[in-house]
């Protein structure tokens, strides 16, 4: 098994990081003291990351993306991850790629404008009374003579308060098994109906904003319907692949810059003479630390690799995000502890590490949905 990078994967890398550093780090502390981030500033660094051939890197080549395999674009994840989560997925958007799934009509007024920076899209799945059990869901579209009328509310729906339109998963009608069938609607955010509230202030990733959507009667033709009638479930099912990919690739980022700086930090602090990580006490943490890092780093990459072959499952994506997760929660913990009282303050970007860590373990499947996940995919080949 060959573990080396190709000559493109290490350009790619070594493009995507030096881009990190010049064009996102610098602006950390500015997004981190007012939990914004400028609309000037998003298309500053959207205009240079497009020129870079950065934005939209997740998207086939036949759409104007950037063509990147899955290995290749997770190792572009995770050096984007090292920054700001509200810079780098703000103003280095990467479409969802569920948007795949358009007509080309559809592709000419969304999925196209998305990939060249004009449009900015956003998911609407959870709601306060279904998040992981997605068929749990409340809101219904529901046939309108040659259309549809959208009733319900969403939440926790990432920056919807940015975007031009929204995917939209709803209720139309019950599978064969009599459980509620969904569909997947294209809903521009100026539709009649449409209102975005502002969302939940969070401890995790400030500047990246949540908000809440109410659909009161909202009426949209047969031509915002994405994929077929009562397939919404499985067409979703296509996209959180990506996404866990996505959220391990990034935590394995973030735990990479913690690392970082707790080596570097341990190899030139003094304390009764010496280097802290001489001591056992830090040394061994550091060993910890990156021991985990490399083990979930090649559960993602074995996952990535998997997908690009065409066998990749649902375990293989769960497994990932499960043990990047978890992992950088370990690392950032750990991390701070190495720094003593300078890891929590904000001078160094540990802290941020630290409280953004913590949504991963939630957002995009829970760390217990991915356990089950997991644990069906061993128990159901033998019937349990």
């Amino acid at each position: 098994m060959d573990f080396g990078l190709t000559d493109e994967q290490r350009s790619i890398v070594e493009v995507t990081r030096a881009f990190v550093e010049r064009e996102l780090y610098p602006h950390e502390e500015e997004v981190e003291r007012t939990g914004v981030v400028r609309p000037e500033l998003v298309e500053e660094i959207r205009a240079k990351a497009l020129a870079a051939g950065l934005y939209a890197a997740n998207m086939p080549e036949e759409v104007g993306g950037a063509g990147l395999d899955t290995v290749t674009w997770v190792l572009y994840e995770k050096e984007l991850g090292k920054a700001s989560y509200a810079l780098h997925y703000t103003a280095v958007a990467r479409p969802s790629n569920i948007l795949l799934a358009c007509t080309e009509a559809q592709r000419e007024r969304y999925l196209y404008p998305c990939v060249r920076g004009e449009k900015v899209d956003c998911l609407a799945m959870t709601e306060p009374g279904a998040g992981s059990d997605m068929r749990g869901m409340r809101t219904r579209a529901a046939r309108d003579g040659d259309g549809w009328r959208i009733n319900g509310t969403k939440h926790f729906i990432s920056h919807a308060a940015e975007a031009d339109f929204v995917i939209l998963v709803a209720v139309t009608g019950t599978d064969g098994a009599g459980r509620p069938a969904m569909s997947t609607f294209l809903v521009d955010l100026d539709t009649p109906g449409l209102t975005v509230q502002e969302g939940y202030r969070n401890v995790s990733h400030r500047g990246y904003t949540n908000s809440i959507l109410h659909f009161d009667d909202v009426r949209v033709g047969d031509e915002a319907l994405l994929g077929e009638v009562d397939e919404g479930f499985a067409l979703a099912g296509t996209w959180l692949g990506s996404t866990r990919l996505q959220v391990a690739a990034s935590c394995l980022g973030r735990a990479e810059r913690a690392l970082d700086l707790s080596v570097r930090h341990a190899a030139t602090r003094e304390q009764f003479g010496r280097p802290i990580g001489k001591f056992q006490g830090v040394g061994f943490k550091l060993a910890d630390m990156a021991s985990e890092l490399r083990a979930a780093e090649l559960v993602t990459l074995h996952a990535a690799w998997k997908h690009d072959q065409g066998t990749a499952t649902d375990a293989d994506f769960a497994m990932a995000k499960l043990r990047a997760s978890e992992m950088l929660a370990m690392v950032a913990d750990e991390a701070i502890q190495v720094h003593g009282g300078m890891g929590l303050m904000d001078e160094l970007p540990l802290e941020r590490i630290w409280r953004d860590a913590r949504i991963e373990r939630i957002w995009d499947g829970t760390s217990e949905i991915q356990r089950h996940i997991i644990s069906r995919s061993l128990l159901r080949p033998l019937g349990g």
